[in-house]
């Protein structure tokens, strides 16, 4: 039985990265890529310091969990053949068709073009394009990981052992969090968290794609959700102010045991609350990938525009912005799935062949 829940989750939070990158490309706290802050201090940014700590480890839980699901129904072969196309495919390939753009508006943004020699530029602009792809690079990665790790517990021993979690060891898994977040960091790219992602990943797929461990975290989904809206105001109150995407911040004790909290609550009020479909859901289930990819040029150029080239208030700005990227993204991903070579390139999907 599907696990729709799982499935409103991933789509929940990637339309939260959306209105994420609004706040974030306006924000004043110096987490570099923004297209320019308001004022020295914005008390707006406070969604950014509520929200990063978890945002990314929870997709990667959640893509842990869903890669069960996959491996159940799909050899080996299969699913890293659908990984590649899916992930792969738009993160190389993709960048030199489509995510040129936002490279394009990455340089322009820094300052660098003028910089640039001519012949070198379009490469230039196809790497600086990569922007929240990094996620799925990495999701690529760590399938292929998976895959390897999959034949060292061939009889599927330490994923029953995983089942048997009680309620404390699922409290304490804050603690290999955080032991991750302090290594495999890349020292300039920072959102290349490989240690703590990969940990996430693995959560998710040894631990949380169990029905017993499901039902265990809906138990106690309405203590969670009080405790981590509490942590996260404390949270918001200690860091205001300061680069929230610095090692400080990110390896803090306190930053992992609050984005732990929080997914467990996300996840226990999932379950309990939204493990249900309409037409709506149904739609994003499927879209939700897709708009993800395609979202970060519709969200960086309106940014840019409306910063540089109105002078409205700053609230006219941001609910336009977020509106926009609401909006336009699905239309173009809408549009670009309906032509064959930009759907594979782009977006990484195939048509698939109609039965008769």
């Amino acid at each position: 039985m599907r696990k729709h829940y799982v499935d409103n989750i991933r789509w929940g939070t990637v339309l939260l990265v959306l209105i994420y990158h609004v706040f974030y490309l306006f924000n004043s706290v110096g987490v570099l890529g923004g297209v320019g802050s308001f004022s020295q201090v914005q008390y707006q940014d406070s969604v950014l310091y509520f929200v990063y700590p978890w945002l990314m480890v929870l997709l990667f839980l959640i893509a842990g969990i869903s890669s069960r699901y996959a491996l159940e129904r799909r050899s080996h072969k299969q699913f890293i053949k659908d990984r590649t196309v899916k992930l792969l495919v738009p993160s190389t390939l993709g960048l030199f068709v489509f995510q040129w753009m936002v490279g394009y508006l990455n340089i322009k943004i820094g300052g660098g073009w003028d910089m640039l020699p001519a012949f070198i530029r379009y490469p230039i602009m196809a790497i600086s394009g990569i922007g929240p792809l990094w996620f799925i690079q990495l999701l690529w990665l760590f399938s292929l990981l998976l895959v390897l790790i999959r034949k060292m517990d061939s009889k599927d021993q330490f994923y029953s052992l995983c089942g048997k979690c009680n309620i404390i060891l699922l409290l304490l898994l804050f603690i290999p969090i955080w032991g991750a977040s302090q290594i495999l960091n890349m020292p300039i790219l920072t959102t290349y968290r490989f240690g703590i992602y990969f940990t996430a990943f693995l959560i998710g797929y040894f631990i949380f794609s169990h029905n017993k461990i499901q039902d265990k975290v809906q138990g106690i989904h309405l203590p969670m959700l009080i405790i981590a809206v509490v942590m996260g105001i404390a949270y918001t109150v200690y860091y205001f102010g300061q680069n929230y995407a610095d090692d400080a911040c990110l390896k803090s004790i306190f930053t992992n045991a609050y984005l732990w909290i929080a997914i467990l609550a996300i996840l226990g009020c999932g379950k309990a609350w939204f493990n249900k479909t309409s037409k709506f859901t149904a739609y994003m289930t499927k879209s939700s990938f897709g708009i993800y990819i395609v979202h970060y040029l519709v969200v960086l150029s309106v940014c840019y525009y409306l910063k540089l080239y109105t002078a409205l208030p700053v609230l006219a700005v941001y609910l336009i912005a977020i509106v926009s990227v609401l909006v336009i993204s699905p239309a173009l991903y809408a549009l670009l799935k309906r032509i064959p070579i930009l759907r594979y390139l782009i977006l990484g999907t195939k048509k698939k062949k109609i039965k008769e």
